[in-house]
């Protein structure tokens, strides 16, 4: 059986397509906007629209890394822009002393005015993240609600239960050490960009140097087979959903530190339409299966190059949703099997012309 020309296999590789997007957005800066690639130095800091698309892009990235587990066995989470709110919410209420109860005043400026220690109001911030996506995770696999549905309920609830936390307060954080995470730079680059790397690195190793990975797509494709194979189709959703939990959970410390509030209606908004967005472009199947993490970052990249492309265009906000709305429009076109098949006809004519002439 002779092996696919190189150009097709390139061509059906699921990295093709965000891949191209994202060169075609730069190609059209590069003509258009040319000093979107000025890089400068400043304090010992790199600083830039490309330093910005990644710095800006990373709590989509981690929220597109843990639903990207939640398509690909067949799920969804509709409850990422809650949960960011509500992790977000956790670590603010932590370091005001008042608990939510009143504003912080402004005397809130050290590592000494709090009694809460950093790592404290870390662990809390993951934890509450971490207990939403088992919450949904419970919902879909034990109690066999579709998870659409199961998780609205969070979805709705969500930034209801962060302005409880914060007593409906949008809560200004002044404790120093909390915006590392979000303003921090390590060898001139964002501290978020890191963050980003290890959580992607942990959970490659973990979905291709083990048998998980396997056992997320098993689940994906035939979930009847899996139960039936020994596997616990069960435990791999539950598994699936609190580690997006727990992506959405590092999003909302990198948010919260980055614009030094805490916002229960404004947190996240929006998340999880762009999370979905991003791994849908990345190459991951809606119905489940074969899922591809850097895929899913490639994903996110092109939706913050596209949306600080149009900033730099000077185009308003009004308009760039109406932008964004064709861009997805764009992918669920090129992503369909009709256009698949069309593009397919397309190359291999293409192919056969090239052939006949020599």
């Amino acid at each position: 059986m002779n092996a696919p020309p190189p150009l097709k296999r390139i061509r059906e590789s699921r990295l093709f397509w965000p891949l191209a997007a994202l060169f075609i957005i730069l190609l059209f800066d590069a003509i258009f906007v040319p000093s979107f690639f000025k890089i400068g130095v400043q304090d010992g800091h790199l600083y830039g629209n490309l330093i910005d698309v990644v710095n800006n892009g990373a709590p989509l990235m981690l929220v597109a890394i843990g639903m990207t587990m939640v398509i690909a066995t067949g799920g969804v989470d509709l409850s990422v822009g809650a949960v960011i709110a509500i992790s977000a919410a956790m670590g603010a209420v932590l370091i005001n002393p008042a608990l939510g109860d009143r504003l912080i005043t402004n005397d809130i400026l050290t590592k000494d005015a709090t009694n809460t220690p950093l790592v404290i109001i870390v662990i809390a911030n993951l934890l509450a993240g971490t207990l939403c996506g088992l919450w949904n995770g419970m919902l879909v696999s034990r109690a066999r609600i579709q998870p659409m549905v199961a998780t609205l309920i969070l979805m709705v609830a969500g930034r209801g239960i962060a302005q409880l936390i914060t007593n409906g307060q949008i809560m200004t954080i002044y404790y120093t050490p909390y915006f590392w995470f979000g303003n921090g730079f390590i060898l001139g680059l964002p501290v978020s960009v890191y963050i980003v790397a290890l959580v992607f690195i942990v959970a490659s190793l973990i979905v291709r140097r083990t048998p998980i990975g396997l056992f997320v797509e098993a689940v994906g494709i035939n979930p009847k087979a899996t139960f039936y194979a020994g596997i616990s189709e069960k435990n791999i959703k539950l598994m699936a959903y609190a580690f997006c939990g727990f992506c959405s959970a590092i999003a909302g410390l990198i948010l919260s530190s980055y614009v030094h509030s805490a916002d229960g209606n404004n947190n996240g908004l929006n998340y999880e339409l762009d999370a979905i967005l991003a791994v849908v472009m990345g190459g991951t199947l809606m119905s489940g299966g074969r899922f591809s993490l850097f895929g899913s970052i490639i994903g996110a990249l092109v939706i913050w190059t596209f949306t600080l492309s149009m900033y730099a265009l000077g185009v308003p906000d009004k308009a760039l949703l109406a932008g964004r709305a064709v861009l997805v429009l764009i992918v669920i076109l090129l992503y369909s099997d009709q256009s698949r098949r069309l593009l397919s006809r397309l190359f291999d004519r293409k192919g056969a012309r090239h052939g006949a002439t020599h």
